[in-house]
């Protein structure tokens, strides 16, 4: 695809997708909502990618959230924007990325505010720089968090702490993100792309649909009773015991080697 707003690679079974504004420092307009739906689309549908890894272009910003200056010239009425972001359809970056079955990953530098923050709260995990700069400032702008924020922040870090964050619109550093667990990792900023693409090569080593079936199970599990969730994850259990992979892991073990996955 030719994408204007972002950049999109593959390498080594690894999607590449950096926000490519960063003299806005990569604020999300229309045009790279649009091409963030299309490059998820893609990796979802492309069997030769098994992870992707999301990140902003320059040193200032994973993203500054939504594009404020588009957002006062917008002639979308208020009724309008909330049925687009109920719909059944997949229009939105953050419902985009969360649809993906595949691990996603946010390496973040610079800062990662507003929309910026709920697009890596969709994502799977997170890597960030000890000093990035991550929060939710809606409520200083007469909004509230609007793409999935008020629900994954709290799922994530616990309510207390997600209504502190949101309450008073004041950002975290990556270091402290780190300890309330809204980031994986946290590193100094030149390191950010190799850490995260470190974790995106530990979790290579997996058994493709292992991973993918764990992602499911634990993912969907969260929302359920715990009965429910053992169902569902004695489902998944007998499904992969069906799997070529299933055997090859054993196999591997026994005979010393390196497994050989076929995804199967």
């Amino acid at each position: 695809m030719d994408f204007q707003t972002i950049l999109f690679e593959v390498r080594d079974q690894i999607a590449f997708v950096t926000f490519n504004r960063p003299d806005s420092m990569n604020a999300m307009n229309r045009q790279m909502t649009k091409e963030l739906v299309d490059a998820c689309k893609q990796i979802e549908e492309d069997h030769a990618i098994r992870i992707a890894i999301f990140t902003g272009a320059g040193e200032r910003a994973f993203s500054a959230g939504m594009d404020l200056k588009e957002r006062s010239e917008t002639s979308f009425s208020p009724l309008e924007r909330r049925q687009q972001k109920l719909s059944a359809t997949v229009q939105t970056q953050t419902r985009a990325v969360a649809a993906i079955t595949k691990p996603t990953i946010a390496a973040i530098r610079g800062y990662c505010v507003g929309g910026g923050l709920e697009f890596a709260l969709a994502c799977d995990m997170r890597v960030a720089a000890a000093d990035a700069k991550l929060g939710l400032a809606e409520v200083k702008r007469g909004l509230i968090p609007g793409s999935g924020g008020t629900q994954r922040l709290p799922r994530t870090v616990g309510v207390a702490k997600a209504l502190e964050i949101c309450l008073t619109g004041d950002n975290v550093t990556g270091a402290e993100a780190q300890r309330l667990g809204l980031v994986n990792i946290a590193v100094p900023a030149g390191d950010v792309m190799k850490a995260a693409e470190d974790l995106a090569a530990r979790i290579l080593k997996g058994a493709p649909m292992s991973v993918l079936f764990i992602k499911e199970a634990i993912k969907k599990g969260v929302e359920l009773s715990l009965d429910e969730g053992y169902r569902l994850e004695s489902d998944l259990s007998a499904m992969i015991a069906t799997t070529e992979d299933s055997k090859e892991g054993p196999r591997a073990f026994a005979e010393k080697r390196a497994p050989v996955w076929k995804g199967k």
